[in-house]
């Protein structure tokens, strides 16, 4: 993953955060010094040329609707965040509930408000992924309504078969760049006795003919909803399904699930983000308000055909809760926020998000 310098222990002013390969740490007035991330600074930046096109993909973890959000406005939750998904050309995101009507409700069996989906693709994300364990929470009926509001680009489910095969793998373009997009679930907590509308489902050979179909397509990221919740390191099983959906020709790996960032890798050349975390929920439990986004930049070389993916660019996000820095929910990108400490309405929250920068890269040992 993307390196940038070594911690200083030193405090800076806040104006200097943006200087190149600067990074140190902040004292907290209670504990002593915490250190804050560094700035992220991109190792290999695409410069296009006349023979090569190059398309920028952001990609966010699971947005969710817990009970009490459904309180707040949902237009803000992303608002931090809708100028670093507008930069990209194409900005992807999991969509972890269902829109199966009223009564709107939470955890367990989530089921948000038509107008989240609005509001989420009026933020710039073009794409959501279906596929998660709480697609069927309101059963068939649910699921179908979800199909049939979640408008615009989706994949990792159809209503029907033709529809099931033309959103899996989902094909998208930019700039006559062709990517393929393959979701799929480990399971979900709602069986189906039925076969349509379907969810796709972490079966090798179900999978592999959705990448054979992929690998038409210049480019092709495959994004898993799998892994152990709330653990900060991957399992067995993710790493052998990395491996496996490498050598069925994935150019990225990029999963979703257990609430938390995961760590880092590279199966051969193609780099896997194990867990990118929430992007907004009202979880508060250890480390599940630190997410990753992923900006992955994919070159087309013209009239070759050469395809190169660049390494990946991470961002941290902190999920802040209502009255935690403003009166809602609202999700921000760490880097921003470093100095600011006087913006919180609870400044300890901002202490709360270094600690868990911190030991969330301790544990993950991802390299940023």
């Amino acid at each position: 993953m993307p390196k940038v310098s070594k911690f200083a222990s030193k405090i800076i002013e806040a104006a200097a955060f943006s200087a190149a390969f600067l990074a140190f740490s902040l004292p907290s007035p209670a504990k002593g010094p915490i250190k804050a991330p560094a700035p992220v600074i991109n190792l290999q930046v695409a410069v296009p040329t006349q023979d090569a096109d190059t398309v920028s993909m952001l990609f966010l973890g699971d947005i969710m609707m817990h009970s009490r959000q459904l309180a707040y406005d949902s237009k803000e939750f992303l608002k931090e965040v809708e100028p670093l998904i507008r930069e990209a050309d194409i900005a992807v995101a999991g969509a972890e509930f269902t829109l199966a009507g009223p009564p709107y409700m939470g955890y367990p069996r989530f089921s948000a408000p038509d107008n989240y989906v609005s509001n989420i693709r009026s933020a710039g994300v073009d794409v959501l992924l279906l596929a998660n364990n709480h697609i069927l929470d309101h059963g068939r009926a649910g699921f179908m309504r979800t199909l049939r509001k979640i408008g615009g680009h989706y994949c990792g489910a159809g209503a029907d078969s033709a529809s099931y095969v033309k959103h899996n793998p989902l094909i998208v373009r930019s700039k006559g760049v062709r990517i393929a997009l393959v979701n799929f679930t480990y399971g979900t907590n709602m069986g189906a006795s039925y076969s349509w509308p379907k969810v796709s489902r972490m079966n090798k050979a179900a999978i592999s003919e959705q990448m054979k179909r992929g690998r038409k397509a210049d480019f092709l990221i495959a994004l898993p909803h799998w892994g152990d919740e709330y653990e900060l390191r991957h399992n067995k099983k993710q790493e052998e399904w990395a491996e496996f959906l490498a050598a069925e020709g994935a150019d990225a790996i990029i999963g979703a699930h257990p609430h938390v960032v995961q760590d880092t890798a590279f199966v051969g050349k193609v780099p896997v983000i194990y867990s990118l975390g929430n992007v907004v929920s009202n979880m508060s439990a250890p480390n599940t308000r630190l997410e990753l986004a992923v900006l992955l930049r994919l070159v087309y070389s013209k009239p070759s055909g050469k395809t190169t993916v660049l390494r990946p660019e991470l961002h941290f996000l902190w999920c802040c809760l209502p009255g935690k820095l403003k009166d809602g929910y609202c999700t921000i990108r760490v880097e921003d926020y470093i100095g600011k400490r006087e913006l919180w309405k609870d400044p300890s929250d901002y202490d709360n998000m270094l600690e868990t920068y911190n030991r969330v890269i301790k544990t993950t040992k991802i390299e940023i």
